[in-house]
């Protein structure tokens, strides 16, 4: 065994305990439209600093923004990741986790990495099945509940254009007809194409929005690996942010050199695509600052060649020095390691003080000492740009002894102006509401 290998081994049966380096910056020092990059720090031992998943104590939940409230708007769902809002009112939650990728799991490096997840929550098996959620009186909690989508391949994004239900799974975006009202869909599903998946499939979700006049399907597809490591053979198709036509199927990439790109929502001034992107890791707690960007037709982003514009990541091989030169900086980074997933737009809010900006679920780090993330913010918008500092909406997803008691995903208003936050290791999901 090589010595990195060995070493990592040893710290991994320590206990995955925190190791490698500690970040000398804030958060916030990597968050907004000029985050700091300092110079990387490649240790011999990546930074393993995970909050151990333990579910919510009975009684406990997050701490709401003043001015807001929070309650479990459904409980004891199983890895609660996604969340849409059907035009009646219902909620569909994707219940979900990683599909078997056995490739993505081959070497020390991938056995670390599997129990790394395993111990932040992310071990479990896929329910693989979208269940709706009713609230027919409209006191917060959804007191209806039933299988809408089932026997699906780890299922993420949805969305609906007329009477044609979009899901994505791992390796498919299917099509069903939906029936306002129903409560369950029992026919088979219509392939509209298929996705980057397989036994590596390293970045498994796929996120998928509609076009304003619904021609278009937007999909989300992450890299198979961190910067390139398993071949750039590997990646075709991936890191990229897809166009489909809805009514042929036929598809081509709209924006490239995204990491992970999960969350997308439009954004209601400009009326501009945005996304979440999860950036690379291991080259220090305080690189790569996650962001948030509107999304450019055509546009290259950088990975894996560069980050943050066209800051060379010199790992990569081989390099593309042509590739990063067109690479262009995003506009808000929301800080390093933040699992930054969730994001939709505050149209339709009625949550005092949040009304024109972005709200951000982030799932928080495992790559960052001390930890970053656990919380869903909100960044402001002025004209259709990101303005100021985020601000905190819901917090307190760890204990006092730094372990996790839920992690934010997916994040979405509801038709009363609610924020509705699916918590995929708490098991539930979260409406926060004004205050009466």
């Amino acid at each position: 065994m090589r010595k990195p290998q060995l070493v990592f081994v040893i710290a991994l049966a320590g206990g995955l305990a925190a190791c490698g380096e500690t970040s000398s910056l804030q958060v916030s020092d990597g968050t907004g439209p000029s985050p700091k990059l300092p110079e990387p720090n490649k240790t011999l031992i990546p930074t393993v600093n995970i909050a151990p998943a333990i579910g919510w104590p009975a009684g406990a939940k997050p701490t709401a923004a003043a001015g807001t409230q929070v309650a479990a708007f459904a409980e004891n769902l199983d890895h609660p990741r996604w969340l849409y809002v059907l035009p009646n009112g219902d909620v569909l939650v994707a219940e979900t986790n990683a599909p078997p990728k056995p490739d993505d799991s081959k070497g020390i490096r991938g056995w670390v990495m599997e129990k790394v997840m395993g111990r932040a929550g992310a071990g479990v098996p896929s329910a693989n099945r979208i269940t709706l959620l009713r609230d027919q009186d409209h006191d917060g909690v959804a007191e209806t509940r039933t299988v809408f989508l089932e026997n699906l391949n780890s299922p993420f994004g949805m969305t609906l254009v007329g009477n044609d239900l979009y899901v994505a799974d791992t390796d498919r975006l299917l099509r069903f007809n939906y029936e306002s009202g129903a409560t369950s869909i029992k026919s088979e599903p219509i392939k509209v194409v298929d996705l980057p998946g397989g036994t590596l499939n390293h970045h498994w979700t796929k996120n998928v929005i509609a076009s304003k006049d619904g021609s278009k399907l937007y999909v989300t597809v992450g890299s198979n690996s961190n910067v390139g490591e398993n071949g750039l053979d590997q990646e075709e198709g991936r890191a990229a942010i897809w166009e489909v036509d809805r009514a042929t199927g036929n598809h081509r990439i709209f924006a490239s050199g995204l990491r992970n790109p999960n969350g997308m929502s439009w954004e209601p001034t400009s009326g501009a695509l945005w996304t979440a992107v999860n950036e690379r890791d291991e080259i220090g707690s305080d690189l790569v600052p996650d962001y948030i960007t509107s999304v450019k037709d055509g546009a290259f982003y950088g990975w894996p060649f560069s980050y943050y514009g066209q800051h060379v990541d010199v790992r990569v091989e081989p390099q593309n020095p042509d590739l990063v030169a067109k690479a262009i900086a995003p506009d808000y980074a929301v800080g390093p390691h933040t699992a930054s997933l969730g994001l939709t737009f505050a149209e339709g809010s009625k949550l005092p003080s949040f009304t024109s900006g972005a709200f951000i679920g982030q799932h928080g780090s495992w790559n960052r000492k001390p930890y970053s993330g656990y919380k869903v913010i909100f960044v402001p918008f002025t004209a259709g740009k990101p303005t100021g500092q985020p601000v905190d909406v819901l917090t307190g997803f760890l204990d006092k002894d730094e372990k996790a008691m839920g992690r934010p995903v997916g994040v979405v208003i509801d038709q009363q102006g609610s924020l509705l936050v699916a918590d995929d290791v708490g098991n539930k999901v979260w409406r926060v509401s004004a205050v009466k």
